[in-house]
């Protein structure tokens, strides 16, 4: 372990981000809600996530009896725990909806109308409130009301048929990715509805924002390449079906590099540092067309060059040379990473649990109004009763909530 440390932040409580102001009820659950939100609280917006008795379900995922998921994606937020099974806890959102901007919600398409919280009902109570709708498929269509989650959504959306290798099964991704990129686009969607809001003085409207819909739009052009050719994009492991050398290599220490050389330039560069020139010209390797039709043969050269050296020897040798090339990382590797530390991709918190929690810093990084990660992850229900105090609700009416089940959380017991 090298003695490289990562940088140690504080939480900075003062700062006020370019979306202070903004008010959001988030009642989604899991992924791609918590992804939005915790990008707009990154930079200033008041986040109040409204958790069922349990919690949100990222307080089950846990290691080592610990919520690393929740504490990262639930950051700058504030906690109140209601059980929306009870009529009364529907009067509660319908009260504070008017001090709110934007309003998330991810359950099961004609859910939200039978809690009677409808986007009707919720426009009728503030004309100007952002309404996003999370689901898997969209609140129309066949599928609309199957079950959503990212698994199945990574599989229909033709992403884990082009993942892989093309002598084994389709490869599903190992996180959340249908939910992480639904997350992204939600966040820049309400922004963009929240600007039609202020700046255009139009009413609010509702967003809907299935997880299949952000996915298929990142897969590029498979539709239209169908439609010219007939043909399926294969499965091709590491490799690109549109440039080469593209793969990722074994070194001798049982590392991986990635090395890209997508134009001709770079790719005769690469041939004259591994002391092949001659594979400038030989009738394989001459054009990409002809690189990509002979990839086996052009990696298993490439390959027998990086397999004699070590990942860092690789990465130092290539980027000698000026060739693309990066290593392959695991987690341990990140967090020694002078780049990653200096940068502050990833640096270290205070958390009442771990001592410090490392996490990723604010994204997108902002010159002029940057965001800053102000406060843990709250806990289940601590800000409930300043909440609901806004609304009137006293000290009498607060504990009559708390002895009827419709408040939960630990703030109860304070």
């Amino acid at each position: 372990m090298s003695a490289t440390k990562l940088h140690q932040r504080d939480y900075r409580p003062e700062m006020r981000g370019t979306l202070d102001g903004v008010r959001i009820l988030d009642l989604s659950r899991l992924f791609a809600g918590n992804v939005c939100t915790q990008m707009l609280a990154d930079f200033g917006a008041e986040v109040i996530k409204v958790e069922p008795p349990e919690g949100d379900t990222l307080r089950a995922w846990k290691t080592e009896g610990i919520s690393t998921h929740w504490k990262i994606y639930a950051r700058n937020k504030k906690s109140l725990s209601l059980d929306l099974r009870n009529p009364r806890a529907s009067e509660i959102i319908r009260a504070l909806v008017p001090s709110a901007q934007i309003f998330i919600e991810s359950f099961r398409p004609g859910v939200l109308e039978k809690m009677g919280l409808g986007p009707d009902t919720l426009l009728a109570l503030n004309p100007k409130l952002v309404i996003m709708r999370i689901s898997g498929w969209g609140q129309d269509g066949p599928y609309s009301q199957r079950p959503g989650f990212g698994t199945v959504v990574e599989g229909i959306s033709g992403f884990a048929a082009i993942n892989g290798f093309a002598d084994r099964e389709p490869v599903l991704p190992p996180m959340y990715l249908a939910d992480g990129i639904a997350g992204i686009y939600g966040a820049s969607a309400a922004m963009i509805a929240l600007r039609d809001v202020e700046l255009k003085g139009r009413q609010g409207q509702v967003i809907d924002l299935p997880l299949l819909d952000p996915l298929f739009s990142i897969l590029g052009p498979q539709s239209a390449n169908f439609r010219l050719t007939g043909k399926v994009k294969p499965r091709t492991g590491s490799r690109s079906t549109n440039s080469a050398p593209r793969n990722a290599y074994r070194c001798n220490d049982g590392r991986y590099v990635s090395l890209s050389a997508s134009i001709q330039k770079m790719a005769e560069r690469l041939f004259r540092s591994i002391g092949r020139p001659d594979l400038i010209d030989d009738p394989r390797f001459r054009t990409n067309a002809d690189r990509v039709r002979n990839a086996d043969a052009l990696d298993a050269i490439i390959g027998a060059f990086i397999a004699e050296r070590t990942q860092a020897e690789n990465v130092a040798f290539f980027e000698a040379a000026e060739v693309t090339i990066g290593p392959i990382y695991d987690t341990s590797q990140i967090l020694e990473d002078p780049h990653f530390i200096e940068r502050e991709v990833i640096a270290d918190f205070p958390d009442p649990d771990m001592g410090i929690l490392p996490m990723h810093h604010v994204v997108p990084r902002l010159g002029g109004t940057p965001g800053s990660i102000r406060t843990p992850a709250p806990r289940l229900g601590e800000h409930n009763r300043s909440l609901l105090a806004e609304i009137g609700i006293d000290d009498a009416g607060y504990a009559a909530l708390v002895a009827s089940g419709v408040v939960h959380g630990e703030a109860i017991k304070a």
